[in-house]
């Protein structure tokens, strides 16, 4: 197995464990109420798992002179996060975790495919061609075939 095979792997692996948190956070939603609260409580206990971690593997704590040469906007991802796991919590309901999470793919992948093209926020440039739009736009298709339901 190559590298490359592994951060595949690593990739799949974290997006396919993206529709169980779905059902999970949507089933807690039952029994808590809004879905904040549990957007809360999911970042809580994440939080405690991810502590738990970096003590285990003896994670040092980041130098505080590192830290001081961020920018105040690369601290942002945690409420990007939340935001994405409220409208999970908040769609699955009324639309069916199929299409919520297809929905989001395809979003992820017409912001990515922005990011990647301009190289924006650090990251490596890659260039929008036709190939690459035209599995976006295949994606896009796919949340319009999942979207359809007949009853």
């Amino acid at each position: 197995m190559n590298g490359r095979t592994i951060f595949l792997l690593a990739a799949l692996a974290g997006g396919a464990i993206l529709p169980v948190q779905v059902a999970i956070n949507t089933l807690l939603r039952r029994y808590v109420g809004e879905p904040m609260q549990v957007t809360f409580i999911s970042y809580l206990a994440g939080t405690l798992a991810s502590l738990a971690i970096c003590l285990v593997a003896r994670y040092p704590l980041p130098a505080a002179t590192s830290l001081a040469q961020t920018s105040w906007w690369m601290w942002v991802g945690g409420c990007l996060g939340t935001l994405y796991v409220w409208s999970t919590i908040f769609t699955t309901p009324r639309i069916g975790a199929a299409l919520a999470l297809s929905l989001t793919i395809a979003g992820q992948l017409i912001a990515a495919l922005f990011l990647d093209h301009y190289g924006a926020l650090g990251l490596t440039r890659y260039a929008a061609n036709p190939t690459r739009i035209a599995g976006v736009a295949l994606v896009i298709l796919g949340v319009s075939l999942v979207s359809y339901v007949r009853r």
